[in-house]
Protein backbone atom coordinates (compact mmCIF):
# COMPACT_ATOMS: atom_id res chain seq x y z
CA UNK A 1 0.00 0.00 0.00
CA UNK A 2 1.31 3.39 -1.45
CA UNK A 3 0.89 5.95 1.36
CA UNK A 4 0.38 9.50 -0.10
CA UNK A 5 2.08 12.73 0.57
CA UNK A 6 1.86 14.17 3.79
CA UNK A 7 0.64 18.12 3.15
CA UNK A 8 2.10 21.01 4.40
CA UNK A 9 -0.39 24.11 3.95
CA UNK A 10 1.52 27.19 4.73
CA UNK A 11 0.11 30.32 4.51
CA UNK A 12 1.32 33.86 4.06
CA UNK A 13 1.82 34.64 7.54
CA UNK A 14 3.75 31.82 8.20
CA UNK A 15 5.44 31.99 5.68
CA UNK A 16 6.66 35.91 6.10
CA UNK A 17 7.55 34.75 9.94
CA UNK A 18 10.02 31.85 8.68
CA UNK A 19 11.20 34.33 5.90
CA UNK A 20 12.13 36.53 9.13
CA UNK A 21 13.31 33.38 11.22
CA UNK A 22 16.12 33.09 8.65
CA UNK A 23 16.99 36.89 8.05
CA UNK A 24 17.79 36.68 11.56
CA UNK A 25 20.17 33.74 11.28
CA UNK A 26 21.44 35.02 8.54
CA UNK A 27 22.48 38.56 9.82
CA UNK A 28 24.83 36.75 11.97
CA UNK A 29 26.36 34.51 10.27
CA UNK A 30 30.42 35.88 10.12
CA UNK A 31 31.48 34.09 6.62
CA UNK A 32 29.38 37.65 4.61
CA UNK A 33 32.24 39.85 7.35
CA UNK A 34 29.23 41.88 8.38
CA UNK A 35 27.38 42.33 5.12
CA UNK A 36 26.48 40.39 1.98
CA UNK A 37 27.49 41.11 -1.48
CA UNK A 38 24.74 39.99 -3.02
CA UNK A 39 21.60 37.81 -3.23
CA UNK A 40 21.17 35.25 -5.47
CA UNK A 41 17.33 33.64 -5.66
CA UNK A 42 16.72 30.31 -7.07
CA UNK A 43 13.54 31.01 -9.29
CA UNK A 44 10.89 31.09 -8.69
CA UNK A 45 10.48 29.55 -5.33
CA UNK A 46 13.65 32.03 -3.98
CA UNK A 47 11.79 35.29 -5.29
CA UNK A 48 9.74 35.85 -2.03
CA UNK A 49 11.72 34.96 0.58
CA UNK A 50 14.95 36.50 -1.55
CA UNK A 51 12.85 39.81 -1.18
CA UNK A 52 11.71 39.88 2.51
CA UNK A 53 15.62 38.48 3.15
CA UNK A 54 17.24 41.24 0.83
CA UNK A 55 14.74 44.15 2.65
CA UNK A 56 15.39 42.49 6.72
CA UNK A 57 19.56 42.53 5.68
CA UNK A 58 19.70 45.68 3.62
CA UNK A 59 21.07 44.15 0.29
CA UNK A 60 20.38 45.94 -2.95
CA UNK A 61 22.12 43.96 -5.05
CA UNK A 62 19.45 40.96 -6.25
CA UNK A 63 20.46 38.29 -9.31
CA UNK A 64 18.86 35.29 -10.25
CA UNK A 65 19.23 32.08 -11.11
CA UNK A 66 16.74 30.33 -13.30
CA UNK A 67 16.33 25.99 -12.82
CA UNK A 68 13.32 24.31 -13.70
CA UNK A 69 13.02 21.10 -11.68
CA UNK A 70 9.18 20.56 -11.28
CA UNK A 71 7.41 20.70 -14.36
CA UNK A 72 4.30 19.37 -13.23
CA UNK A 73 4.10 20.33 -9.75
CA UNK A 74 4.45 16.39 -8.59
CA UNK A 75 7.87 15.15 -9.42
CA UNK A 76 11.18 16.28 -9.72
CA UNK A 77 12.28 16.22 -12.99
CA UNK A 78 15.68 16.89 -15.56
CA UNK A 79 16.88 20.16 -14.14
CA UNK A 80 17.16 22.67 -16.86
CA UNK A 81 19.17 25.80 -16.05
CA UNK A 82 17.40 28.41 -17.92
CA UNK A 83 19.33 31.60 -16.91
CA UNK A 84 22.71 31.65 -15.29
CA UNK A 85 23.87 33.95 -12.85
CA UNK A 86 25.80 36.79 -14.46
CA UNK A 87 29.50 37.18 -15.04
CA UNK A 88 29.93 40.10 -13.37
CA UNK A 89 28.57 38.65 -10.11
CA UNK A 90 30.65 35.96 -10.00
CA UNK A 91 33.93 37.89 -10.96
CA UNK A 92 32.82 40.31 -7.87
CA UNK A 93 32.77 37.29 -5.69
CA UNK A 94 36.42 36.40 -6.63
CA UNK A 95 35.09 33.63 -9.14
CA UNK A 96 34.17 31.30 -6.66
CA UNK A 97 30.75 32.99 -4.46
CA UNK A 98 32.68 34.51 -1.59
CA UNK A 99 30.05 36.51 0.59
CA UNK A 100 26.97 35.61 -1.79
CA UNK A 101 24.28 34.95 -0.20
CA UNK A 102 21.81 32.14 -2.44
CA UNK A 103 18.04 31.53 -1.01
CA UNK A 104 15.26 29.48 -2.09
CA UNK A 105 12.29 28.26 -0.73
CA UNK A 106 12.76 24.92 -0.78
CA UNK A 107 15.92 22.33 -0.29
CA UNK A 108 13.97 19.02 -1.62
CA UNK A 109 16.23 16.26 -2.82
CA UNK A 110 19.30 19.13 -3.28
CA UNK A 111 19.70 18.80 -6.62
CA UNK A 112 19.07 22.41 -7.67
CA UNK A 113 21.42 23.36 -4.91
CA UNK A 114 24.22 21.44 -6.54
CA UNK A 115 23.68 23.04 -9.30
CA UNK A 116 24.01 26.52 -7.86
CA UNK A 117 26.92 25.19 -5.09
CA UNK A 118 29.10 24.24 -8.67
CA UNK A 119 28.53 27.85 -9.83
CA UNK A 120 29.49 29.40 -7.00
CA UNK A 121 31.39 27.06 -4.52
CA UNK A 122 32.13 29.12 -1.65
CA UNK A 123 28.37 31.25 -1.56
CA UNK A 124 25.89 30.62 1.56
CA UNK A 125 23.39 28.60 0.49
CA UNK A 126 20.03 29.60 2.50
CA UNK A 127 16.34 28.50 2.18
CA UNK A 128 13.15 28.65 4.42
CA UNK A 129 12.14 24.57 4.55
CA UNK A 130 14.47 21.38 4.30
CA UNK A 131 13.68 17.90 3.26
CA UNK A 132 16.37 15.19 5.00
CA UNK A 133 17.99 14.71 1.26
CA UNK A 134 18.52 17.94 0.54
CA UNK A 135 19.51 19.53 3.99
CA UNK A 136 22.93 18.63 3.50
CA UNK A 137 23.81 20.82 0.84
CA UNK A 138 21.88 24.06 3.17
CA UNK A 139 24.48 25.96 4.81
CA UNK A 140 20.80 27.49 6.77
CA UNK A 141 17.52 26.77 7.18
CA UNK A 142 14.71 27.23 9.48
CA UNK A 143 12.39 24.42 9.38
CA UNK A 144 12.77 20.57 8.28
CA UNK A 145 10.19 18.80 7.18
CA UNK A 146 9.46 14.83 5.70
CA UNK A 147 10.72 14.19 2.71
CA UNK A 148 7.48 12.94 2.23
CA UNK A 149 5.65 16.27 2.65
CA UNK A 150 4.71 18.10 -0.18
CA UNK A 151 4.78 22.38 0.85
CA UNK A 152 1.73 23.86 -0.59
CA UNK A 153 3.24 27.56 0.00
CA UNK A 154 0.65 30.43 -0.35
CA UNK A 155 1.12 31.71 -3.96
CA UNK A 156 0.46 28.04 -5.18
CA UNK A 157 -3.07 27.95 -3.25
CA UNK A 158 -6.94 29.41 -3.18
CA UNK A 159 -9.26 29.80 -0.22
CA UNK A 160 -10.73 26.68 -0.19
CA UNK A 161 -12.14 23.96 1.81
CA UNK A 162 -9.98 21.21 2.86
CA UNK A 163 -10.71 17.85 3.88
CA UNK A 164 -10.03 16.82 7.43
CA UNK A 165 -6.74 14.70 7.82
CA UNK A 166 -9.20 11.42 9.00
CA UNK A 167 -10.80 12.23 5.67
CA UNK A 168 -14.27 12.08 7.52
CA UNK A 169 -16.78 14.85 7.07
CA UNK A 170 -19.11 16.46 9.67
CA UNK A 171 -22.44 16.52 9.51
Amino acid sequence: MTSSPKKFPVSWDQFHRDCKALAWRLSGISDAKGEWKAIVSITRGGLVPAAIIARELGVRNIETICIASYHDYKDQGKLHVIKGISKELIEQSGGKGAGILVIDDLVDTGKTAKIVREILPEAHIATVYAKPLGEPIADTYVTEVSQDTWIYFPWDMDLAYAEPISGKKDG
